[in-house]
């Protein structure tokens, strides 16, 4: 059996990279946000008493030809669907206003929304988006993903099942392949957490109880 290193001498001499090598995702450091709004979710998760009461968000890293573009995410914990997504060049306040107003459900119905402490989900733009509805704000604890574990898992799964081995020629062309996958998440991936079922239909079934 041949070492790591020799088989990294070969590859070296004839020319050849490893695809795990190539990056798929910016390395990127931002400075915390010390925003003194506290972490009410505290890692309360389960929450599927109600439809959309607790969402949660985050961003993502995507090539779009030779340079990096953002995905952002709106997670029901409800049922752990995609209600909101959007995808743009610049990772700030306006691709997070822009992915709300993709949100269909009614937002008056939204009581909390947890994210991480990045600068563009703690500004004026975003506090006054929530302050028309009312949405209360949680942000994780500084430099502590589990805070925001659901998002977390979610882009994990996105990165394995959509963006990795994917060139992306355009923008456009993120955003329409973009569309398909969170359809096929929302209505086809069945989730375990959801025994086993995809987040609509444990949507339409739970809701069946209710009624």
């Amino acid at each position: 059996m041949a070492s790591r290193r020799r088989i990294g001498r070969i590859m070296n001499e004839n020319g050849l990279l490893s695809r795990y090598t190539v990056a798929k995702f910016k390395p990127h450091v931002d400075k915390c946000n010390e925003s003194e709004v506290k972490n009410e979710l505290n890692r309360k998760f389960d929450q599927q008493k109600q439809l959309s009461v607790v969402v949660v968000s985050g961003l993502t890293y995507v090539r779009v030809e030779n340079r990096w573009h953002y995905i952002c995410l709106f997670v029901d914990l409800y049922n752990r669907e995609i209600i909101g997504h959007s995808a743009g060049i610049h990772k700030d306040a306006e691709l997070v206003y822009q992915t709300l107003s993709t949100i269909k459900a009614d937002l008056t119905q939204i009581q909390l929304f947890h994210t991480d402490r990045g600068n563009e989900f703690k500004n004026k733009t975003i506090d006054e988006a929530l302050g028309t509805f009312e949405i209360k704000q949680s942000l994780s604890m500084k430099g502590c993903p589990y805070d925001n574990a659901v998002a977390e898992a979610t882009f994990k799964i996105i990165k394995t099942e959509f963006v990795k081995w994917q060139y992306f020629e355009s923008l456009e062309q993120l955003k329409l392949e973009l569309d398909d996958y969170v359809h096929w998440f929302n209505h086809i991936r069945i989730h375990g957490t959801l025994g086993y079922l995809s987040p609509i239909e444990y949507k339409k079934e739970h809701l069946k109880k209710v009624v």
